[in-house]
């Protein structure tokens, strides 16, 4: 059965399914939608983290170490900067930079963020259609007992350490979804959500215009990113519990209540999947190689063939 694929996708979790999913399926069926809320400005350049790990990992220029950055980075001028007093909290590479560069001369220039970012695939040789979720501005505020933190402040300044109360998206209200991605949820066979955070990296994209009624009307698989009670990276597992929910697979499942049409857990976790009322797949969903990154994708992708006959 030919698949046409959607996948919502955040951070390094969602990108290496997303990478397994692109060594599968043919280019023109693999479209990846991805999270802008964590976008910010730093030394007044536009920084769009989830995007850039997505691209940078499909065209094999990610770090595999880190997930995020380049391979073979080099940080000269962000030392430089710090040097001569400039903040030191966010590290930029210098290959990096260039990126956000010119990403954010062309916005300046008055092209979209959708735009921006087919052209830049297009000269990393990626085949796979990579879309933002929108091109306006929509910001991750992450609530806390410390006050409200936008999500870079919260993530990567203070390290995930003030107790998280809640999560709201700011300019949500007018934003709309970037061109190409109701269309290429419309012509889908299904979505697949990726093992991605829920709170932060899943949910800035589902409340984004008309996604999450688009994707309601297709088959909805998530791939849960906690394994064992805990992260493999990323602060889900104590978000989860500073709000009072005991961090497991099923808890994942729960937050997407409704929606979905099937769920993937760790077989660490295959005695949670009698708990889960939908049907399940239970696998290894530790993505720590190429080999099992494209394992994972063709595990999800015959769990999907099972649930549209």
């Amino acid at each position: 059965m030919k698949l046409k694929i959607v996948a919502l996708a955040g951070g390094v979790g969602g990108a290496k399914l997303v990478h397994g999913l692109a060594q599968i399926l043919p280019p023109e069926d693999l479209t990846v939608v991805v999270n802008t809320g964590d976008d910010f400005e730093h030394y007044s350049l536009y920084i769009c983290p989830d995007l850039d790990t997505v691209c940078y990992t499909l065209a094999g220029l990610a770090n595999p170490e880190t997930g995020w950055g380049r391979v073979d980075e080099t940080w000269q001028a962000i030392e430089n900067a710090v040097r001569l007093g400039g903040p030191e909290w966010f590290n930029l590479g210098d290959r990096d930079l260039g990126t956000h560069l010119e990403r954010t001369r062309r916005l300046k220039a008055g092209q979209t963020l959708s735009q921006i970012t087919r052209d830049f695939c297009k000269s990393w040789g990626i085949r796979q259609t990579i879309l933002p979720m929108s091109d306006h501005p929509v910001r991750t505020i992450v609530e806390t007992g410390e006050g409200d933190l936008a999500f870079q402040e919260y993530f990567v300044h203070r390290r995930c350490e003030p107790k998280v109360t809640g999560f709201r998206f700011e300019g949500v209200e007018t934003a709309e979804a970037a061109p190409g991605v109701l269309e290429a949820i419309d012509a889908a066979e299904a979505v697949i959500i990726c093992p991605s955070n829920p709170w932060v990296s899943i949910d800035p994209i589902l409340v984004v215009g008309d996604i999450r009624r688009a994707i309601e009307a297709k088959t909805i698989v998530a791939v849960s990113p906690i394994i064992g009670g805990q992260t493999v990276k990323g602060p889900a597992a104590k978000m989860y519990a500073e709000l009072d929910i005991q961090p497991s697979a099923r808890a994942v499942a729960e937050h997407y209540r409704g929606m979905l049409s099937g769920f993937v857990l760790d077989n660490m976790d295959a005695e949670l999947a009698s708990n889960i009322n939908i049907p399940t797949l239970t696998t290894d969903t530790l993505m720590d190689s190429l080999t099992k990154r494209a394992r994972l994708a063709r595990d999800v992708l015959n769990f999907i063939r099972r649930i549209n006959k």
